[in-house]
């Protein structure tokens, strides 16, 4: 049983298509049986779960699980980079991607066991210490998005429960509607002080993990503790090069393609014309020019036993600095 943790479970009411607290709860129950001291906290606004996950690294707790989504694991995960207490995850949003970059169940909400299938792998998960990325001083797990994927999140969020009922499918709806409109970005890419891209630009995505929105893995080589951030930029405008970049990017193409640039590196600067939104995980944060940057081994995490072992540097091959 090994001694007695302290659990902060932050469950954020809003997140996913239906209410989960008395799921949430029998987790909560579940841990205490273990004699394990658990505290749930209930978010009620932007920014609390931030706030509940670093007071409780400051009173020590060791573990703090974010019950939500990716915008709940996201806040959750800025209240406790560079402090001893390590994130999990209950993944009841809607994408749940760092979940299920994770391996984490992510079966539907109606699985009578999900949430408790959840909680058993977090018992018998190990702590690991990765880097996150930052975009002007707001960390990240997964990716920032700047272009028609911001623009996406910009129109989406906050969603409805209706909405969040759709899945992706809502998202591939509003992606269909932005692109056609989508003014032509110009964009300049500067990776580790040298500029590698310039000219039209529908998206470009910074990424730490390899999954993007839950379906593709976007930067397959991408390493969780490797002190590298991963950069796909998808070139051309409009409705047709988003179709063009769509079928790619789920077929697994999309690094072969000439008009998607790929590059590694610590530190990236984008500046656009015009300005463009800018997200990270899934929520808006701002407009370019922004920069973004990595910062390694800051964050511990809770890593199952689903895992995907190449998530992790020892069993990834060297990177160089450009594919």
């Amino acid at each position: 049983m090994g001694r007695s943790k302290q659990v902060m479970i932050i469950y954020n009411p809003a997140a996913g298509p239906r209410d989960m607290l008395r799921e949430i709860q029998a987790v909560a129950h579940r841990w205490e049986e273990r004699g394990w001291s658990v505290l749930m906290r209930v978010t009620e606004g932007p920014g609390m779960a931030t706030d509940f996950a670093h007071e409780a690294a400051l009173e020590g707790f060791d573990w703090v699980i974010a019950a939500g989504g990716d915008g709940t694991v996201n806040e959750v995960a800025n209240g406790l980079v560079g402090m001893p207490a390590a994130l999990g995850v209950l993944p009841i949003g809607t994408g749940n991607v760092w979940a299920r970059q994770l391996g984490l169940p992510v079966y539907p909400l109606v699985h009578p066991l999900r949430i408790q299938i959840a909680a058993h792998l977090l018992e018998a998960a190990r702590e690991h210490v990765i880097d996150v990325g930052r975009a002007n001083g707001r960390y990240f797990l997964l990716w920032a998005g700047i272009g028609l994927d911001a623009q996406v999140a910009r129109h989406m969020e906050p969603r409805t429960r209706n909405t969040k009922r759709l899945g992706a499918i809502a998202y591939l709806i509003a992606a269909a509607m932005i692109a056609k409109d989508f003014p032509a970005m110009r964009a300049t890419v500067i990776v580790d002080g040298r500029r590698r891209v310039k000219g039209r630009t529908l998206v470009v995505l910074v990424a730490n993990a390899q999954l993007y929105g839950g379906l593709v893995r976007i930067a397959p080589q991408a390493v969780l503790d490797d002190g590298y951030l991963n950069i796909c930029v998808f070139r051309g405008m409009g409705l047709p090069w988003a179709v063009r970049h769509f079928f790619n990017v789920f077929g697994g193409r999309h690094l072969q393609d000439p008009a998607v640039k790929f590059f590694v590196g610590r530190r990236v600067v984008v500046e656009t014309r015009p300005v463009v939104p800018v997200q990270v995980d899934g929520e808006p944060i701002g407009y370019t020019p922004m920069v973004f940057e990595i910062v390694p081994h800051s964050l511990r995490v809770l890593v199952p036993p689903t895992a995907p072992a190449d998530l992790f540097q020892a069993a990834s091959p060297a990177k160089g600095n450009e594919r």
